[in-house]
């Protein structure tokens, strides 16, 4: 794996480890353009004149014979500080991206990844052996990883903007910039900034058009695209315009019992307060509701949640309930031609206080609505497409009927124009699969022909986990066969491994040849977890969590005839 040079000529450096790399390290001297070189006018010119390079890169890396490229991936979650603090270990989330050195499988390509804390190398040695198709000395030799070495709550793109040595060494890493890109996890000036002073294109939405994925600005592309909405109110910038809203939504469905208020810019279901209509009538009665509203996020307060509405704005819309409902997604891309393609569907797992909060997701969405779905997210794509968007994006739906032989009904809820929460799985797929998707029927299959099925979570976590480290978990999943196996074509990929032992929380990507098959393996694993983690405390468990099968292979603590109690360690019970 090599870092970029100090200085121009020089050679690449290796990043194994060693007592004196720190000390060998040649000099950078940053070079403009800086951050503060030009205004905010000058930065939009000059990133209209790259971004038409992407085309012509796209094109070319569409091609049959594989061409060379730089990709340079940041990934920022430049959100909503308020909102970004209700993510705990937000920091570690920068590593979900790591599936993306699945870019690495073209012999050609290379790849710049920088992140706010270093990276365990275990965890990149655990994704490079993985790695279908290449050689992982082949592909480790031409990432260069960089990073900021600063752990503060601020977003990625922040820190890299306040070190001009570290865009330097971005640049070194990058080569030819005409035949590199910029991928993050989101588009704002931000990244436009970083782009620019890069002199690469981004690889997302233009920050000129982030507004249409915002939540009022979903609502009014549904109703462009003719995509049934729930009935509601957008552009709400005050305690006020919300009550105006409410009452209004109580007139025009008689009978409503909730009502759900989002905020624009928050992301997985946590800027979410779901708000229940009272017996009585009038402003008066619907004031008082409205402060016993109920937060996706216990740490959420009254006056904080409304002074982010004052600040960002939001929505209100109606709770659509009654029959069955679920909550599938559909991902897909924009690409600089305009083409609308198809990525995968999703059955999203929701909890929290209000049942909002994305949780995880099973692949793919349920055959009963997955092409309604794929067929209501392209139509989206194609205004969001005629407004110049070119990104990945997902569209939240939810689907409803009264009874099991009847039709679904389908409502888009809101669109996330970046990468979201199933963007990793499903490259956690193609990263180990090599396999690809049918747009027709919404199916994956690998190369052997088999239909893919997984489950995947970022918030598998216990307090029991907290202090593993990475080498213990590598360690627990190696010897107990969790590991992902080319031959059955099943097993676990797990991400967010650095957030383990200070946060006890872990994710993960189970796949399966079948719904049934992911089950058993997502259960095995967490029992597996479980039993290694229960420092002799017998049978206990931590709650709702599935005990071991007796018949099943034992763990290698199951095998030892005792084991030594920590004198200091947190209770699992």
């Amino acid at each position: 794996m090599a870092t970029a040079p100090g200085m121009q000529g020089r050679p690449a450096l290796s990043t194994e480890p060693g007592p004196v790399l720190d000390i060998l390290r040649p000099a950078v001297i940053p070079k403009p353009p800086f951050p503060g070189d030009f205004s905010v006018e000058a930065e939009r010119e000059l990133f209209g004149r790259i971004q038409p390079r992407l085309s012509d890169l796209w094109n070319a890396l569409s091609a049959r014979e594989e061409q060379a490229y730089t990709s340079v991936v940041v990934p920022s979650l430049t959100l909503d500080p308020g909102e970004l603090e209700k993510l705990e270990g937000s920091s570690y989330y920068e590593e979900r991206l790591l599936f993306l050195l699945i870019r690495l499988r073209n012999p050609q390509a290379r790849m710049v990844y920088v992140t706010s804390r270093p990276v365990h190398p275990l965890i990149l040695e655990y994704y490079f052996q993985l790695l279908a198709g290449i050689p992982a000395s082949h592909a480790r030799s031409r990432l260069t990883l960089l990073c900021a070495y600063d752990a503060s709550s601020r977003s990625l793109t922040e820190k890299i903007l306040e070190r001009p040595r570290l865009i330097q060494r971005i640049r070194y890493g990058i080569g030819d910039p005409n035949r590199a890109f910029l991928t993050v996890f989101n588009s704002t000036p931000l990244e436009r900034r970083l782009a620019v002073l890069l002199g690469i294109p981004l690889n997302g939405v233009d920050p000129e058009l982030e507004h249409l994925g915002s939540k009022s600005g979903g609502r009014k592309v549904f109703r462009e695209a003719g995509v049934a909405l729930p009935e509601g109110f957008e552009d709400l910038r005050s305690e006020d315009d919300v009550l105006g809203a409410l009452e209004t939504l109580r007139g025009r469905r008689p009978g409503i019992r909730r009502a759900v208020i989002k905020l624009e810019k928050s992301f997985s279901g946590e800027g979410n307060a779901l708000f229940r209509y009272p017996e009585e009538a009038g402003r008066s009665a619907l004031s008082d509701a409205l402060r016993r509203a109920e937060f996706s996020v216990p740490t959420e307060t009254p006056a904080a949640y409304r002074k982010k509405l004052e600040a960002m704005g939001g929505i209100v819309e109606e709770f659509v309930e009654g029959g069955e409902t679920r909550s599938p997604s559909c991902q897909l891309r924009i690409d600089p031609h305009g083409r609308v393609i198809l990525i995968s569907t999703h059955d999203q797992l929701l909890g929290g206080p209000t049942s909002q909060v994305y949780l995880g997701c099973h692949f793919p969405a349920d055959d009963g609505y997955r092409r309604q779905i794929q067929e209501a997210g392209r139509r989206i794509g194609e205004v969001l497409a005629a407004r110049g968007v070119v990104s990945r994006f997902g569209v939240d739906f939810l689907v409803r009927r009264a009874t099991g032989s009847e039709r679904w009904e389908v409502f888009a809820l809101e669109i996330n124009l970046r990468i979201g929460g199933t963007t990793h799985p499903f490259l956690a797929l193609e990263f180990l699969t090599g396999g690809e998707l049918d747009p027709e029927s919404g199916l994956f299959h690998s190369p052997s022909g088999l239909a893919k099925f997984y489950r995947s979570t970022d918030n598998l976590r216990s307090a029991a986990y907290r202090g593993l480290t990475p080498e213990d978990l590598l360690e627990i999943t190696t010897i107990n066969h969790l590991h992902y196996s080319q031959g059955t074509e099943t097993g676990v990929l797990f991400h967010m491994m650095g957030a383990i032992s200070e946060f006890g929380k872990i994710g993960l990507t189970v796949i399966g040849n079948g719904p049934d098959s992911v089950d058993a393996i997502y259960d095995n694993a967490i029992a597996v977890l479980d039993a290694e983690t229960a420092y002799g405390c017998g049978s206990a468990r931590p709650p709702g969590r599935t005990a071991p099968d007796p018949d099943a292979r034992p763990t290698r603590r199951e095998r030892r005839d005792t084991i030594a109690v920590p004198r200091i360690w947190p209770d699992p019970s």
